[in-house]
């Protein structure tokens, strides 16, 4: 059965992670995916290791599945009229060059136009084509530390902390799929193509949802909280008598439910009786609740809890995480056919559609792997590919 964007072919000059994340997903919904590499060592990723296998890195597999790959030398002229061809087929380029590189290259949105009037270029970049950060390199990392995520994350005694995976990158490429989705549905209804200008600061920024707003509204500087909440308690770790889980109480009746599941009469007094007020006496809260939470396992907690509707769960580490009976009915890792890699897994994806469900057609492509399928796919002959390598074209 094809899938929901069969028949849409995508330009992917895109590297390490936020791009690479986003034309993935597309190439997960049945979008022809071409990944356009340096004919040197091409994605950065592929050397982010250990771990390696079979000489390709965990990094680099996590984001290229459903691609084909073909390396070209985009400072040779011949290079470029490769480029030219495969754009004139597309629907969509995405790319993540430093602003203003693709106009360098001669390839600006203006020019894409050129080539295809109705053509879609997505740009992603760290901080966008506008500001006085615009011309700055875009790490994760960075962002992080500049979009305030850090200074809310940690203990609250401890150093500002990131997250623990690009979770920038991940927004980034995810902000950049529904500008794409969007503008194809637009280019259906009106035949025009458009630029999408897609930043991991203004990613990150738009993803501090209520800590943003709370500061917008209340005019307060967020601080790290550790694993409390701003304006819900509890709602946090807690420590059963064999490690660490989460309780998140969302509202006043569970409150009640839950203060009487474990049998602390002192949290049913008035002044805890809103969340309000429990805001106001979180420390004397939080003490009653862990010294009931110590009596019992985390798992008689959770059949407990889970009984009377109090969302709560252990604190896994990824290994239980990812062979959870929750992932494997989900169907969270999956078994992809490589041609050197015995027993590759990745991790699925959490799209589930009925009518055109998430195929895994193509394991992630060695370097330059389809680039003579490709190149010949546009015309050109055995002799001229055969030069063009040796001109290191391709």
């Amino acid at each position: 059965m094809p899938g929901a964007l069969h028949g849409i072919k995508i330009i992917d000059l895109t590297r390490v992670l936020a791009g690479p994340f986003c034309t993935m997903i597309l190439g997960d919904l049945g979008a022809e995916i071409i990944k356009v590499e340096s004919i040197n060592n091409g994605d950065e990723t592929r050397g982010w290791g250990p771990p390696f296998v079979e000489g390709e890195s965990a990094y680099y597999l996590c984001a290229n599945r459903n691609k084909k790959g073909i390396t070209l030398n985009l400072k040779s002229e011949q290079g470029k009229e490769i480029l030219k061809k495969l754009v004139s087929e597309a629907d969509v380029v995405v790319q993540n060059f430093k602003p203003g590189t693709m106009t360098k290259l001669g390839f600006g949105y203006e020019d894409l136009k050129k080539v295809k009037e109705d053509i879609i270029l997505a740009s992603i970049s760290g901080f966008g084509s506008e500001g006085p950060n615009s011309s700055l390199p875009g790490y994760d990392y960075i962002i992080q530390a500049m979009s305030g995520l850090m200074s809310i994350t940690g203990e609250k005694e401890a150093e500002p902390t990131k997250v623990g995976v690009a979770i920038s990158d991940v927004l980034t490429g995810l902000f950049t799929c529904i500008g794409i989705l969007a503008s194809l549905q637009n280019r259906d209804r009106t035949g025009e193509g458009q630029e999408i200008d897609i930043s991991l600061f203004d990613s990150q920024l738009a993803a501090l949802v209520n800590v943003a707003s709370n500061y917008l509204c209340s005019g307060t500087v967020p601080e790290r909280m550790g694993n409390q909440h701003p304006n819900i308690v509890p709602y946090q770790v807690f420590t059963a008598s064999d490690g660490e889980l989460v309780v998140a109480v969302g509202n006043d009746e569970q409150f009640k439910r839950f203060a009487l599941l474990i049998d602390e009469p002192d949290l049913l007094d008035e002044k805890f009786k809103t969340n309000t007020g429990r805001l106001q006496h979180r420390k004397q809260i939080e003490k009653l609740i862990q010294d009931k939470l110590m009596m019992k396992s985390k798992n008689e907690w959770k059949q407990l809890l889970d009984q009377i509707g109090i969302p709560n769960g252990p604190i896994n580490n990824v290994s239980e995480a990812l062979q959870s009976e929750q992932a494997k009915s989900r169907e969270m890792v999956l078994d992809v056919n490589h041609p050197f890699i015995k027993d590759l897994k990745l991790v699925g994806s959490p799209l589930k559609l009925s009518k055109t469900p998430i195929e895994v057609l193509r394991h992630p492509p060695l370097h330059g792997e389809h680039t003579e399928e490709i190149v010949s796919s546009l015309g050109y002959s055995r002799i001229e590919i055969e030069e063009m390598k040796r001109n290191k074209t391709i």
